[in-house]
């Protein structure tokens, strides 16, 4: 602890101590109250400005230090001073004594704090950058909340001190003019119960309900102005309870648990089901990546004691397994299933024309209109294309062209180009790679992967290049050129241009949501990068959602599930009970050779967040599966709350560091520590036990050295 915050501590103590021992506290008394009344009002008679100055001095001690007896001094500020003055004196006192006491709180306690439950005290301070000064407000109504307890809270998080004051200020006015007028009949109260009785308790827990019904009418004001100029067109009756725009994971998941509940609902998709991931994503990219892996394993069989065999294979033949995989997996997301479900499947484009109407543009020709109660907007994301000049003429393709693009190629492209080095471009990279392609990879930025740390990066991009990859990190793409025998990409690095030739370009620069064309702009619903939505994941229209994609704030296909489940219930059922989309526990991965997977924070995401952290780290290269199936690249690196088995982040790098992820996410979501892991039996052999053994290496750094020495002597007398 500093110093100054050391000396406050004692100076706080001290007067508390003080207060204590000069037994002050009989002339915050009830009693000593009723004997004083008149001399009081005699004092305030001839002295009124001293009076008033030295009651409302003490008044901000006692209330500073969360002293007892701030109700009797109301009473005596009602007492002596009268309603007028005393309402008035006691409610800045009292304001000023708890902002007071709050930031006193804020700089003792509040960092120790935070570095103490690190990122789980992230989501409780969003929610009170939204909502603070209305929870505030609402417990100040309600004087039987202990304010102290209230200013200790306060002072942990991060909520502004001016917001805290005039919150404070307007929230405890009424509770204190009831107090102060108490006070003023005085001879009338025999005992603090004479105040705090059923009738008026009871009157300021319904004051303290105010605010909760005022939300509740701001709230019908809102929809009432948001949907005023759609008043002469809502339907008397709807056709349907809810519609789903968008059929990949986000529509299917919200279409089937409308379906489950038994609410008529009606999926529109204007193009293939399954969406981004079946069709040109997830499902794809894997089925060539293992196809690639297998190429990479016969080229280097030395490896497991076989011999290297270059892998001679039709690359139409590896395109038609990736299009056969995707139609073994077609019927899970089919018409027909959903059908089967009760769900009404329309393919068609669909156009929100006012909030409970949406207009199908069929795909087998004409129109149709459906109402609705509600709408889930699940569009999903497209590829970024670059603004870069001369792209158009390249015959480029992005992740989601390839597919149908390269299925009609006899050969892999011999001179392949990706631009970008994300995990889609990484992933690409090092498929074709493995194929036989030469692939460079050109990334802006300094390092492949950004968003993990840099030992993770460096990894990755020299399996990258053991596999062949020209990575170029730090290069900007200005322009495509074509010469007379091939194309050509410009760069600039370090300030000097060169050129790149190639046959083939793959654009992998990001994806977009896709927000045009559904109607958003027409009815004023707010788009960025994505659609504006709150945490239930309603737009300005309170019966329009969003998920997935379209939602952010992740691209991932688990959290546009993730989220279907938040907007499907609150649609249907938000009349009664709504759910905040929680995003505590979000994994996810990258499917390189090896791959790398991650739940939670990293160390770079740490450090920019000012979280302490402690890091344990356990190398694959150690593990005895991991030697036998020579897959010893890698590591498992876990952030925890310093000196503490909570578990902050997990990053994997590792054969099938994906599936390994999944003990710590199950780990993190129930709030299990590093030694629950530890206690687990793992079957041996198997990758898995990385997890345990890294347990174990946190176990090892924060064993009791001061016991294990007693426990030495304790044997040594044992020997004799």
């Amino acid at each position: 602890m500093k110093i100054r915050q050391l000396f406050l501590l004692l100076l706080l103590a001290g007067a508390v101590l003080a207060f204590s021992a000069l037994d002050l506290s009989r002339f915050v008394s009830l009693a000593y109250l009723k004997e004083s009344q008149a001399t009081f009002a005699l004092l305030h008679a001839q002295q009124p400005l001293l009076v008033g100055a030295t009651f409302f001095a003490l008044y901000v001690l006692v209330a500073a230090l969360s002293l007892p007896g701030a109700t009797i001094l109301t009473l005596a500020g009602g007492a002596a001073l009268g309603l007028f003055w005393g309402t008035l004196l006691v409610s800045f006192a009292s304001t000023i004594g708890a902002t007071l006491a709050m930031l006193s709180g804020r700089y003792l306690l509040r960092n120790a704090t935070e570095k103490r439950f690190a990122g789980r005290l992230e989501s409780f301070h969003e929610g009170l950058r939204r909502d603070g000064g209305f929870y505030l407000f609402s417990l100040r109504l309600m004087p039987v909340v202990p304010f102290f307890a209230l200013n200790l809270l306060m002072g942990l998080t991060r909520m502004k001190t001016w917001t805290f004051y005039w919150v404070s200020q307007l929230g405890m006015l009424a509770g204190t003019l009831v107090y102060v007028n108490a006070g003023t009949q005085l001879a009338q109260i025999d005992s603090l119960r004479s105040v705090l009785s059923p009738s008026l308790l009871g009157s300021l827990v319904l004051l303290g309900l105010l605010p909760l019904a005022a939300r509740k009418g701001l709230d019908f004001a809102k929809r009432r102005q948001v949907y005023a100029r759609w008043k002469s067109v809502r339907p008397a009756q709807f056709d349907r309870n809810l519609i789903v725009i968008g059929a990949g994971a986000g529509g299917l998941v919200s279409a089937y648990i409308a379906a489950a509940v038994k609410a008529r609902v009606t999926l529109v998709e204007a193009h293939k089901m399954g969406g981004d991931c079946l069709n040109y994503g997830c499902v794809p990219s894997k089925a060539l990546i293992k196809s690639a892996k297998l190429a990479q394993q016969m080229q280097h069989g030395s490896r497991y004691g076989l011999q290297d065999t270059p892998p001679h294979f039709s690359f139409k033949a590896v395109m038609q397994r990736i299009q056969s995989v995707i139609t073994a997996i077609e019927p899970h997301d089919s018409v027909e299933r959903y059908t089967k479900l009760g769900v009404e499947v329309l393919q068609g484009h669909a156009r929100i024309i006012n909030p409970w109407t949406i207009e199908i543009a069929l795909n087998g020709g004409g129109t149709q209109r459906l109402t609705t109660r509600s709408i889930v907007i699940a569009a999903g994301a497209q590829p970024v294309l670059p603004e870069l000049p001369g792209l158009a003429a390249t015959d480029y393709v992005t992740s989601d062209t390839l597919w149908d693009r390269f299925a009609r190629l006899d050969a892999v492209p011999r001179r392949l180009l990706v631009l970008g080095g994300g995990p889609v471009g990484c992933e690409l990279a090092q498929a074709f790679a493995r194929l036989g392609s030469q692939v460079t990879q050109v990334e802006r930025g300094t390092h492949l992967l950004p968003r993990e740390d840099e030992e993770v990066s460096a990894l990755t991009r020299a399996a990258l290049e053991a596999d062949g990859v020209t990575v170029l990190t730090s290069h900007e793409a200005l322009r495509c050129d074509s010469r007379t025998d091939s194309k050509v990409l410009v760069l600039r690095h370090d300030g000097f241009e060169t050129e790149i030739a190639f046959d083939q370009l793959i654009c992998a620069v990001g994806r977009r949501a896709r927000l045009t064309g559904y109607g958003l702009e027409e009815l004023g619903i707010p788009t960025g990068k994505t659609v504006a939505t709150n945490a239930y994941l309603q737009t300005i229209y309170p019966n329009i959602y969003a998920a997935g994609d379209v939602a952010g704030p992740y691209q991932l296909t688990h959290v546009a599930a993730h989220q279907a489940w938040y907007a499907a219930v609150n649609a249907l059922f938000g009349d009664l009970k709504k759910f905040k989309a929680d995003y505590s526990v979000i994994p996810w991965s990258t499917f390189v050779d090896p791959e790398v997977a991650r739940v939670g924070l990293n160390e770079q995401e740490a450090r920019a967040q000012n979280i302490a952290y402690e890091v344990t780290r356990y190398p694959l290269d150690d593990l005895d599966r991991a030697i036998a199936d020579s897959e010893t690249q890698g590591f498992v690196k876990v952030l925890t709350v310093p000196g503490k088995d909570a578990i902050l982040g997990v990053t994997i790098v590792g054969s099938h560091a994906a599936d390994l992820l999944a003990e710590y996410v199950l780990a993190m979501k129930h709030r299990l520590g590093l030694n629950k892991i530890l206690g687990t039996i793992h079957t041996y052999p198997t990758l898995a036990e990385a997890n345990k053994y890294a347990a174990g290496a946190w176990k090892r750094a924060h064993q009791p050295e001061r016991l294990l020495a007693w426990v030495r002597r304790y044997h040594d007398w044992k020997r004799g």
